[in-house]
């Protein structure tokens, strides 16, 4: 879900192609959240997080390089260690902590309130456009929609969501908007791929120094590592990172943003049902109308137009 600055590319894609990529975004991000429990059973969280952005970085890194992409420079670099703080420490390390303590399908739904964050902030930017009532009933909608799937008022009881992971969630989206939205008009390199393997690369380290400054290193053995939470490591790292984000780079290239943003209102979905599926967890009433309504306000403001700049 990094941000890219790319250039459109004035070939007109085949329908094919962009069926596939289209999947990729909506099939394997949402059913990270599933993979990311199941590598959670046997590895510590922010270890797992830096080590698989470590490897899929540092491949698209060498790829990129090998394909003749020329060398970051000192700027670049520096915004990449930004980027990859806000997005993939902040971001996606808080999902995987938060995700020890709420269910994989719960926290995607959480997570698709990120949008709600970056309209507030476009309009909160020097120079950012007023959001529309229909933004603005979105916004509302989505506020309304998880204070109904958390329930304040059951949230000491049994069975409740564990409030500190609520939190976290809904921090880690804050810092994925903020990311997102400074990314924009960041220094990147000219190849995508090279920015994004750089930006991996350095969220991948800082999750690592995180791992060892909160003791996950010596509290660790790899032996212990099952079965399950290697392959699902491994799926992180080949089909969530390098495969969906080379599809997430390439769709920014050639289709709208707004249809690529779709994305973020279709993973909490396909993670809600890949989870009652494959992971046991529970699927009430509850769930489904929270879920409808987050869905839907997070649509409403995706596709509702702004009005002029402020």
């Amino acid at each position: 879900m990094a941000e890219v600055a790319v250039a459109r590319s004035p070939e007109a894609p085949s329908r094919t192609l962009l069926i596939l990529a289209f999947g990729a975004l909506y099939v394997i991000w949402g059913s990270t959240y599933l993979a990311i429990r199941f590598a959670l059973e046997t590895t510590p969280p922010f270890l797992m997080a830096g080590a698989r952005f470590v490897v899929a970085g540092g491949l698209l890194f060498l790829w990129a390089r090998w394909r003749g992409a020329p060398a970051p420079n000192r700027r670049e670099l520096g915004a990449a260690v930004v980027i990859g703080a806000l997005l993939l420490v902040g971001g996606n390390g808080g999902v995987v902590w938060a995700e020890q303590r709420v269910p994989s399908s719960l926290a995607a739904l959480l997570v698709s309130i990120m949008p709600l964050w970056v309209v507030l902030g476009d309009w909160l930017r020097p120079g950012g456009s007023a959001p529309s009532r229909g933004v603005w009933l979105g916004v509302l909608g989505g506020l309304v929609g998880v204070v109904y799937l958390i329930d304040p008022t059951r949230a000491l009881g049994s069975g409740a969501i564990d409030p500190m992971g609520a939190v976290v969630l809904v921090l880690a989206t804050l810092s994925w908007a903020v990311g997102s939205m400074w990314s924009r008009g960041a220094p990147v390199p000219a190849s995508p791929i090279l920015g994004t393997g750089i930006q991996m690369l350095a969220g991948g380290v800082l999750l690592l120094l995180l791992a060892a400054g909160t003791g996950e290193f010596g509290s660790f053995a790899w032996r212990e590592v099952s079965a399950r939470s290697a392959l699902a490591l491994g799926y992180l790292v080949v089909f969530g990172a390098i495969v969906a984000y080379t599809a997430y780079v390439w769709l920014l290239r050639v289709a709208p943003t707004a249809r690529v943003a779709t994305y973020a209102y279709v993973n909490p979905v396909v993670a809600v049902f890949l989870g009652w599926a494959f992971a046991g967890e529970e699927l009430t009433s509850r769930t489904l109308v929270a879920a409808a309504v987050i869905l839907g306000a997070v649509a409403l403001v995706t596709t509702a137009k702004n009005r002029a700049p402020a």
